[in-house]
């Protein structure tokens, strides 16, 4: 073998773990993101087996308030149905815009829920309401924690893949299209967990 056999060899070596590496890469990142978004599908789960208790709870107060309480689930399993579609692809752009328009929608249902509770005094003194308050809140600091993790990660993808010189090969290696953020519409809203007295 001559030389300029071996420095082929070493050449082509080092492009094959150097593209390897790269693949590797795209590949840890993209898991990052998924089970960080796992991690807010957990929470999110949990928002959304509270609620039908605090309807239930509720209704003893506000019989006469069905539209308020229907409105509140119906929501509540609009959201839930889009999780479920975010879930199975939460890199997609269209699936995280559609958890967000549920979401907003929830969280428009929610406000209105709270207001008709200020007016019943009795309900907002009710041990189980109080309990499932406090639980509720803390769920939403942990979903808002978790999507601060999702997107870090998100960006942390999008980012190596969009850098050279990743962005050639990031293509041919499957990862086409870049992952989205998980943003609302009112960032201020979701900066801090939604006020909720009871």
């Amino acid at each position: 073998m001559d030389f300029s056999s071996i420095i082929f060899w070493v050449v082509l070596i080092a492009a094959v773990v150097w593209g390897v590496s790269i693949f590797n890469r795209l590949v840890a990142l993209r898991n990052r993101y998924e089970n960080a978004f796992a991690q807010i599908e957990v929470q999110l789960k949990r928002r959304y087996d509270l609620i039908p208790n605090l309807v239930e709870t509720a209704k003893g107060y506000m019989a006469h308030e069905k539209d308020t309480l229907d409105a509140v689930i119906s929501a509540r399993n609009g959201a839930s149905n889009m999780l479920a579609a975010a879930a199975s692809n939460p890199g997609s752009a269209s699936a995280m815009e559609a958890l967000v328009g549920q979401e907003q929608a929830l969280m428009g249902a929610m406000a209105r829920f709270n207001v008709v509770v200020e007016a019943y005094p009795d309900l907002k003194a009710n041990e189980n309401m109080m309990e499932l308050t406090e639980e509720l809140t803390s769920t939403e600091n942990k979903v808002a924690f978790s999507r601060q993790s999702f997107n870090d990660q998100v960006m942390a993808y999008n980012t190596y893949k969009q850098s050279f010189p990743q962005n050639f090969l990031s293509g041919p290696f499957g990862h086409v299209e870049d992952a989205s953020l998980l943003e609302f519409e009112d960032s201020a809203a979701i900066q801090e967990a939604p006020k909720v007295s009871f």
